[in-house]
């Protein structure tokens, strides 16, 4: 009996009450500790990213022989803390990803709903374009778009930007089709609505979850183009630091001061991984169908 009331309540709250607990609290963390370290950069870092000291260039972390306190995870070849350079890199990695998931995103998500809406020939011509933009190879089109105008975060921004749009756009349109289909709309049109209050009132509402889930998924991915391209000396030029350009200095000094590569690299690797698995979980949460398994 106690069973049968506990689904009862579980099924009237809409939400199971171990959601909570399901909560991936590891990657929720991480996030957490990348947004702080990212607002409050100048607050906690403890060296400058750009202050040089020839006199302590490569110092090793401080927990190996010959490193120094002062300097927590080393230096690098020109005496930078690595440190401080980690923490203003996280800050790069969140405007870029912030600017250009915004722009892409908001820009698919007109796209795809305009196109499932309207149907016919309108969404022949977007999807077509949709298609185009993604055979196009993401690193090639952001290297020439970033040796077009010239290096830097507004670049990096808006190459990112022209290359996710199609990828919000094919998915909310895929679920407009479904939403468009159902008596509501079919109601507000015999109520003589437009088609713009329509798209707006019952369509957008209907596909929120949906594009909320896809950015969560896309910001790992936008980590990764903007660390490619800073690799590959097209993204943030120095002496801005960026987790990508850390990786690249560090590269020719991997025997000797594997620090500077792998510092960076797990950063890199954590970040993503975190926005990954929380993004499964929010899939997850959002969806009533999964939420019931």
């Amino acid at each position: 009996m106690a069973r049968v009331e506990e689904r009862i309540d579980e099924s009237a709250l809409g939400r199971p009450r171990g959601d909570l607990a399901r909560l991936p609290w590891v990657s929720f963390a991480i996030i957490a500790v990348l947004v702080l370290v990212a607002v409050l950069a100048p607050l906690i870092a403890p060296h400058s990213p750009t202050e040089q000291s020839l006199p302590d260039k490569l110092l090793p972390p401080a927990w190996e022989a010959g490193g120094s306190a002062r300097h927590l995870l080393g230096t690098d070849v020109l005496g930078r803390d690595v440190l401080s350079r980690l923490i203003y890199g996280a800050r790069v990695s969140l405007i870029v990803a912030a600017v250009a998931l915004l722009a892409g995103g908001g820009i698919g998500l007109i796209v795809g709903i305009v196109s499932g809406y309207l149907g016919g020939r309108t969404d022949s011509f977007l999807m077509r374009s949709v298609d185009a933009t993604l055979t196009f190879p993401t690193i090639l089109i952001a290297l020439l778009l970033a040796v077009s105008l010239g290096p830097g975060l507004r670049t990096i921004a808006i190459a990112i930007t022209v290359l996710i749009w199609a990828r919000f756009a094919r998915v909310v349109r895929g679920e407009v089709l479904a939403v468009k289909t159902r008596d509501f709309v079919a109601l507000a049109r015999v109520h003589g609505c437009s088609h713009l209050r329509i798209m707006a009132v019952h369509i957008v509402p209907n596909v929120l979850n949906t594009f909320m889930v896809l950015l969560t998924l896309h910001i790992g991915f936008v980590i990764i183009v903007e660390a490619s391209l800073s690799f590959l000396g097209a993204g943030i030029p120095p002496p801005t630091p960026s987790w990508g350009q850390m990786v690249s200095d560090g590269r020719s000094h991997i025997a000797s001061a594997w620090w500077l590569s792998v510092v960076p690299g797990a950063a890199i690797m954590l970040v993503v991984l975190a926005f990954n698995l929380f993004g499964d979980w929010l899939r997850d949460w959002l969806d009533p169908r999964l939420r019931q398994v």
